[in-house]
């Protein structure tokens, strides 16, 4: 058994500096990750640092309508705000569709977005991953690979992100606030999430004792006709094989805005930029939903077991568009 040291943390400052001195310690939210990984013994930390104690878990509204979330605010308590299911349905549903009712109510929304990947190389441990042991290998290149990305892979790793609200907040521009050693900064969540490369076991801008204390959603008036889709293996408590963040405004039948964002076929939260460039300005039909579908997923890279992800993922576009659209997405 390894010794592990427990503190809690009353300020933020305390916590950065705990943090931040301790290159073996780490933070510690709600704990549906990090114990988990912990148990393991993919992570090995000496020491926690409890941070639940810290004022970080407001939810408010900001001038225009744009959206606070404390990092420390549980899922289930911003997925049934009441304001965020009106001005930010896909949020909501992402955060709904994520998880099970206990483990929302004990992840935050910071945890959330740290959360490392579910590839079974990577957690069980002692299979070669670059993700957790630099420079051994991936596993999953030419084993089972079912579940990985087709998206943003490289030679060293092919592991997809997990979060589903990361996918909405991707969609909507969100901004990652944190403070640590260095002072504060605002980090755009499309560059709060790393592509693998050749490190990727670097998943995250963050440095040594930055903390996460907000994610701010800026005013996004489409955001209140959207939705967020999941095709999975079974119908609750499971990881998403596609998903899809859409929004679309439409005005005299043709795209006059629209947001896509893609979730369990990247190596992060996916941001559809190809098909929001191809809709933007083009009639709001099908065929033209196809077409953009179809650009999108154009670069997609596949291994021996996750094709299907390919026609799957242009499908759901199709169809969470078509839903936006027709007036089904609430």
């Amino acid at each position: 058994m390894r010794p592990l040291s427990y503190t809690r943390a009353s300020t933020v400052d305390e916590a950065i500096a705990t943090v931040g001195a301790d290159s073996a310690s780490a933070f510690l939210a709600g704990g549906t990750t990090e114990i988990d990984l912990i148990r393991l013994g993919v992570t090995r930390p000496d020491a926690l640092v409890d941070i639940n104690s810290l004022a970080l878990k407001e939810i408010d509204f900001t001038p225009g309508t744009g959206l606070r979330i404390g990092a420390l605010a549980r899922m289930t308590d911003v997925a049934r705000s009441a304001d965020v299911v009106r001005r930010f349905p896909m949020i909501s549903q992402a955060l709904l569709l994520g998880a099970s009712e206990q483990l929302r109510n004990m992840a935050s929304m910071g945890g959330n977005l740290c959360q490392r990947t579910r590839c079974s190389y990577f957690r069980d441990g002692v299979s070669p991953c670059n993700k957790r042991e630099p420079g051994s290998g991936c596993s999953a290149m030419d084993g089972l690979n079912r579940l990985h990305a087709v998206l943003g892979t490289s030679d060293d790793c092919v592991a997809t992100h997990p979060s589903d609200v990361g996918v909405a907040l991707v969609a909507l521009d969100a901004v990652v606030h944190t403070l640590g050693p260095s002072g504060a900064r605002g980090i755009p969540i499309d560059d709060f999430y790393l592509l693998p490369g050749s490190t990727p076991e670097v998943e995250h801008p963050l440095e040594r004792g930055e903390l996460i204390v907000a994610i701010e959603v800026p005013p996004t008036p489409i955001a209140e006709r959207s939705l967020y889709l999941k095709l999975r293996d079974r119908q609750s408590y499971e990881f998403a094989l596609v998903s899809v963040a859409a929004a679309v405004d439409v005005r005299d039948g043709r795209v006059a805005g629209v947001r896509l964002a893609l979730g369990g076929v990247g190596t992060k939260p996916w941001r559809a930029r190809r098909a929001e460039a191809a809709l933007t300005g083009g009639p709001a039909t099908t065929e033209a939903f196809a077409e953009a579908a179809a650009l999108e997923m154009a670069p997609a890279s596949p291994r021996k077991d996750n094709a299907f992800k390919i026609p799957m993922a242009r499908r759901a576009m199709v169809r969470a568009l078509e839903q936006v659209v027709n007036g089904d997405a609430r």
